[in-house]
């Protein structure tokens, strides 16, 4: 099966994850959000599928580009 990685656009920590494996995602769901510079910022699915996996933590710091989750699609 064709998976698809979700990446940060920008680097901070995991605020709140929005999602877990299993679940359903259509293109532009919010997967996560982000805090950066004491702002909110949305991770959006790419595509729409089924989450396989979320590859952070809740208070992780992450970098820019870095994969936080992966959707079968």
């Amino acid at each position: 099966m064709a998976s698809r990685n979700v990446t940060s656009e920008i680097a901070g920590k995991v605020w709140k994850i929005e999602v877990q494996p299993g679940d359903l995602v259509e293109a532009d769901d919010t997967v996560m959000i982000l805090e950066s510079m004491k702002m909110e910022i949305p991770v959006l699915s790419p595509v729409s599928g089924r989450i396989q996996a979320i590859e952070v933590r809740d208070g992780e710091m992450v970098r820019e580009g870095q994969v936080v989750a992966v959707i079968d699609l």
